[in-house]
């Protein structure tokens, strides 16, 4: 099963993430599928820049995504064009 979700990258006590779709069964920061953006959570307001059109095509693959994603997801209205273009099928 694939899930998107967030690995972890930069430095100690400095993290960046990028949102990937990865084999459920591979480790957090293990080899992913593809990169679709990015989450930098140290800056403020948080710097998230993600690629909609790579997101959705995952989520109507079966991509589930992590509940931190999801949030993220969320923020950016990308869940929402999801589910309505769910509903019009």
């Amino acid at each position: 099963m694939v899930k998107l979700r967030l690995k972890r990258m930069g430095a100690k006590k400095v993290p960046f993430y990028r949102i990937v779709a990865a084999d459920s069964r591979a480790p957090r920061d293990g080899r992913d599928i593809e990169t679709i953006g990015t989450y930098d959570p140290t800056k403020k307001p948080a710097i998230i820049n993600i690629d909609a059109e790579k997101a959705l095509n995952w989520l109507n693959k079966g991509a589930v995504p992590s509940d931190t994603v999801r949030s993220i997801l969320s923020q950016n209205g990308i869940m929402k064009k999801f589910v309505e273009a769910k509903k019009n099928k």
